[in-house]
C-alpha cells in the first residue's frame, strides 16, 4: 500500500501531525504471527472476571435478570439487526411498528399521554426531562433528591451547566430515606423552581410514599419522576399521582448489564408537553386504501432538520434495543411482569433479614418499604472497604452509593446498595451472609 501512495514507510503518513503530540509505538512488542496474538490476547482476557463467576447482588439502575431465549432469537432476524435508527417517515413498516408498540407499552405502564422512540440512557432521558420542564416553566433552580446515584447527578449537572441551571439537593428523612417534603413547600415558595425530580424507587432502593403529595405542593411546577419499568407492573402509574414527565432506565427488559452498555432511555410526557420532547415520536394512521400504517412524525424539533433551534441533539436510541424491550416485555407478559417483580421482593426480603442477622450490618438501613433493593449500612470500616472484603470471596455484595468526586458531601453513613436477582436463592443469600459475617470480623479486627 505505501508502495502504491508513493510513500517510503509508515512515519510518512503521519507527518501532518506534530511528533509532540505522538504517542510513538506505545510500548508494542514486534510483530508477530497471527496464531501467536490470538494466544497473547487469550492470556489478557483470561485475566477478566466474568459476572457469572461471582455471587451477584449488584443494585442501581443496571439490572441482571434472565433473558428469555426468545428475544435474542427474534433480535438475530437480519431485517431487525441491521436496524439502527430511522430518519425518514418512509422507513421500514415493521420496524416503525415495532417503535410504536414500544412507546405504547411505556405510556401504558406511567399512565401518561405519549412517549418517544428511545433515547441513550436512563440518565440522558433525566436530562432531557429536565430540559423540558424548563421549556414550559420560568426558573433557575431544579430541585433533585440527595439521594439521587451520583451518576445521574453529574450527567443532570452537565445539562444544565451550559444555561444558568441550578441544582438545588432536596435533604431526606436519616431514619426512613423519605424526601424532605416540607423543604420542598418551602424551596418551592421561594420562587425560581421550574422542575423537581424524583426516583422510584429512590437511590436507596426505597419506595417513597411521600410521592402521591409532591404534585400538590409543586403546584403548577413540573414534576419529573425517574421510574424503575419493573416496578410499576406493581405500583400506581405516576401519571395517576401528577407526573408530567416519566423517564427511566429499559435495560433490565431484555438487555443483558455486558459491562454497562448498551442502555435504553425511557420517555414519556403529557400531551400538551409533547411538542417540547425530544427524541423521534411513532404515529399510527392510514394509508390510502384505509390500513393501518406507521410514519415518523413531529420531525421539526430535531437536530437533522432544525439545528440550532432543536429541542435536542438526541435522536433516539438504536431500535434494536426498543425492540429487545418489547419482545421482552411481550414475552414474558403483564403478569409474570408483576410474578417477577413479586418473586424478586420476597427474595429480598429473605436476604434482607439474614444480612439483619450479621453483627455490624443493618439491613435494610432505612425504616421505608422497597421491593428488590434495599440499603445496607456499615457499622464497622467503611462501606467500601466491605464491599472490597465481598469481592475477595467472590460476592459482588452491592454498589457503593458514596460520590467518589472530589469535595461532594457525603449521605451521613457508610451504607451500599444491594439487590435481589433471579440469582438470588436460598443457596446465594447464605454465601452471602456467611461471607458478610467474616467481612466484618475481619473489619473489626482491622484487618
Amino acid at each position: 500500500m505505501l508502495q502504491e501512495l508513493g510513500l517510503h514507510d509508515i512515519e510518512e503518513l503521519f507527518t501532518d501531525v506534530p511528533r509532540k503530540v505522538r504517542l510513538g509505538r506505545m510500548g508494542l512488542a514486534a510483530p508477530r504471527e497471527e496464531a501467536e496474538v490470538v494466544r497473547e490476547v487469550d492470556k489478557i482476557l483470561d485475566r477478566n472476571r466474568p459476572l457469572g463467576k461471582f455471587a451477584s447482588f449488584l443494585g442501581g439502575r443496571i439490572s441482571s435478570r434472565y433473558v428469555p431465549a426468545a428475544v435474542d432469537a427474534m433480535l438475530s432476524r437480519s431485517e431487525f439487526f441491521t436496524s439502527y435508527t430511522p430518519y425518514q417517515p418512509e422507513a421500514s413498516q415493521g420496524v416503525l411498528q415495532s417503535l410504536f408498540e414500544f412507546q405504547s407499552l411505556w405510556v401504558e405502564l406511567t399512565g401518561l399521554d405519549a412517549a418517544n422512540a428511545s433515547l441513550y440512557d436512563g440518565s440522558t432521558a433525566a436530562g432531557e426531562a429536565m430540559l423540558l420542564a424548563r421549556r414550559i416553566h420560568e426558573g433557575r433552580r431544579f430541585l433533585i433528591p440527595a439521594s439521587l446515584p451520583w451518576e445521574e447527578k453529574s450527567v443532570l449537572a452537565n445539562y444544565g451547566e451550559g444555561i444558568g441551571i441550578r441544582l438545588d439537593e432536596i435533604p431526606f428523612d436519616p431514619r426512613t430515606g423519605r424526601l424532605d417534603l416540607e423543604w420542598v413547600r418551602t424551596q418551592t415558595a421561594a420562587g425560581d423552581v421550574f422542575g423537581l425530580l424524583a426516583d422510584l424507587p429512590n437511590g436507596f432502593g426505597h419506595v417513597d410514599e411521600g410521592l402521591l403529595d409532591l404534585k400538590s405542593i409543586l403546584g403548577k411546577v413540573p414534576l419529573v419522576v425517574v421510574a424503575d419499568p419493573l416496578a410499576l407492573t406493581v405500583l400506581a402509574p405516576p401519571g395517576e399521582w401528577g407526573a408530567d414527565v416519566v423517564v427511566g432506565e429499559g435495560q433490565g427488559f431484555g438487555i443483558s448489564p455486558s459491562f454497562g452498555g448498551p442502555l435504553l432511555g425511557l420517555f414519556a410526557c403529557r400531551r400538551e408537553h409533547l411538542r417540547f420532547a425530544p427524541g423521534r415520536i411513532v404515529g399510527a394512521t392510514s394509508d390510502a386504501a384505509g390500513r393501518p400504517a406507521y410514519t415518523l412524525t413531529l420531525q421539526t424539533r430535531e437536530q437533522h432538520i432544525r439545528r440550532s433551534r432543536a429541542t435536542s441533539n438526541i435522536c433516539t436510541n438504536q431500535s434494536l434495543l426498543a425492540l429487545a424491550f418489547v419482545v421482552y416485555a411481550t414475552t414474558v407478559g403483564p403478569a409474570g411482569l408483576a410474578t417477577l417483580q413479586t418473586r424478586l421482593t420476597e427474595r429480598a426480603r429473605t436476604l434482607a433479614t439474614a444480612l439483619g442477622r450479621v453483627e455490624g450490618l443493618s439491613a435494610p438501613h432505612f425504616d421505608a418499604p422497597y421491593l428488590d433493593e434495599f440499603t445496607v449500612g456499615v457499622k464497622a470500616g467503611t462501606a467500601a472497604e466491605f464491599l472490597d472484603r465481598m469481592r475477595r470471596k467472590k460476592v459482588l455484595a452491592g454498589h457503593l452509593l458514596a460520590d467518589p468526586r472530589p469535595g461532594r458531601t457525603t449521605l451521613g453513613g457508610e451504607f451500599f446498595l444491594t439487590a435481589a436477582t433471579d440469582e438470588t436463592d436460598d443457596k446465594a443469600i447464605q454465601k452471602y451472609a456467611k461471607a458478610a459475617a467474616g467481612a466484618m470480623v475481619s473489619a473489626r479486627a482491622g484487618r
